[in-house]
């Protein structure tokens, strides 16, 4: 169980071009120069106060609160069609409760879309960094 004071770490599976949109957005947002080895996810959660984790906290609070214009705007066909050895997992950090609602939100995208996970991960994100106007994402 993590403190008040301490951000919960989860786990997405994102295509190569969302994962590099996600650290040129901790980049930009938080100086973060490398992402994928920035979070430990053996750690028991990560401290308020860390730059990365206040922005990947923002950013997965955003993808909560806008949730269903993100599903609309997603475009679960392209990551459908991304090839499933071609995933790559980025560790997030956030509110533990923010974590527990975007785990519900991505889950029920799944079922909706009858599709897995890294798909959900892949369209929902990509659509949430493509509406950030100083990020480019390329598909």
């Amino acid at each position: 169980m993590t403190r008040d004071d301490r951000y919960k770490l989860f786990g997405v599976y994102v295509s190569e071009p969302v994962f590099d949109a996600l650290e040129a957005f901790l980049y930009e947002s938080a100086g973060v120069v490398d992402y994928e080895g920035y979070f430990d996810p053996s750690d028991a959660g990560v401290p308020v106060g860390d730059p990365g984790a206040d922005a990947t906290d923002r950013l997965v609070s955003d993808v909560v609160a806008e949730f269903a214009a993100l599903y609309d705007a997603a475009d679960f066909a392209a990551a459908r069609a991304v090839d499933a050895d071609a995933f790559t997992l980025a560790q997030l950090a956030a509110e533990p409760r923010t974590v527990t609602r975007a785990r519900e939100r991505f889950q029920a995208a799944a079922t909706i879309q009858e599709t897995d996970s890294r798909t959900v991960h892949t369209a929902i994100l990509a659509a949430a960094l493509e509406g950030d106007p100083d990020l480019e994402l390329e598909e």
